[in-house]
């Protein structure tokens, strides 16, 4: 990744981060944070990750809503950032908070193990 897709996958996610803090008021997306924007090479098009709090469904939930108001976030974001093109978003989970709190239960898990058998 270069630098510049780096600096602009940095300005979308900002963005972002305030369109669906301030913005959108849709109760799906409200525990919804921006957590990386991977850029393509050409700008073309943003891989958007989210983290949501919740449930697995509700966490669906919040990247099905995302997918399906990115054409007002695109449009957004072309009016906030002064890019020639404005990338396509592509919205999935975040799950490496997912994954860091099953790697801590495990650890801990097995923590407790080796302190009873001791």
């Amino acid at each position: 990744m270069s630098q510049r897709t780096r600096r602009v996958g940095d300005l979308i996610r900002t963005e972002l981060a305030e369109l669906l803090q301030r913005q959108m008021h849709d109760p799906r997306v409200s525990l919804a944070t921006v957590s990386r924007v991977d850029v393509s090479a050409d700008l073309r098009h943003a891989n958007v990750k989210v983290s949501v709090l919740g449930e697995q469904e509700k966490r669906e939930d919040a990247v099905r809503a995302l997918e399906h108001a990115r054409g007002y976030l695109r449009r957004e974001l072309a009016g906030r950032l002064s890019l020639r093109v404005t990338p396509e978003l592509h919205f999935s989970l975040d799950r490496g908070a997912e994954h860091s709190q099953r790697i801590s239960e495990l650890l801990d898990r097995l923590h407790e193990e080796e302190t009873r058998d001791s």
